[in-house]
């Protein structure tokens, strides 16, 4: 009975360092994508603000990413920016100066006990470089007026785990 226990005592340990470290940022489901493809970018938002529920979500959308169409939630308003390029980028031999700036869920309530999803449908530009990393600054807004910002973007030679509150990144293949 002992070895028994001690078992599912090893088994579960192993089953928990197997499952990794627990991410508590907003991260992107896939985190790699091909330039000149399309990409499915899922946001998962694992908490709200220091306990309040998430209200709004905002999505800064990176210079080379076009083509930009948010899944609408129900509850959620769904708010797209639209504007010039901060950084114009090359396509297909086009040169591509405004589109979808920026993503907005507002108005909706995710509790900090759960976790959801928001999603946008998007593609990349074949001028993006392979081997790089594109990140998409994201705003989370919360009850009581409590606000996370996952804007901070990896300096040469770091990494977002260097950061308390890194921004969701996609490595460019």
């Amino acid at each position: 009975m002992k070895v028994h226990k001690f078992a599912l005592l090893a088994a579960g340990v192993a089953a928990a360092v197997a499952a990794g470290p627990v991410s508590a940022h907003i991260t992107l489901l896939t985190k790699a994508a091909k330039v000149g493809s399309s990409y499915m970018a899922v946001f998962r938002v694992p908490h709200g603000c220091d306990g309040a529920a998430t209200t709004a979500l905002r999505v800064q959308i990176p210079a080379g990413v076009y083509g930009v169409k948010p899944q609408p939630k129900a509850g959620w308003k769904l708010e797209i920016a639209t504007g010039k390029y901060p950084t114009p980028f090359a396509n297909k031999g086009t040169q591509m100066t405004e589109g979808v700036t920026q993503i907005s869920w507002t108005g909706g309530n995710l509790p900090d006990a759960y976790y959801d999803e928001f999603v946008l449908s998007s593609s990349l530009a074949d001028s993006l470089m392979p081997g790089t990393t594109l990140y998409f600054p994201v705003v989370q807004e919360c009850e009581g007026g409590k606000t996370d910002r996952w804007i901070e973007i990896p300096a040469p030679g770091k990494v977002a785990d260097d950061y308390k509150t890194p921004a969701p990144g996609l490595a460019l293949q």
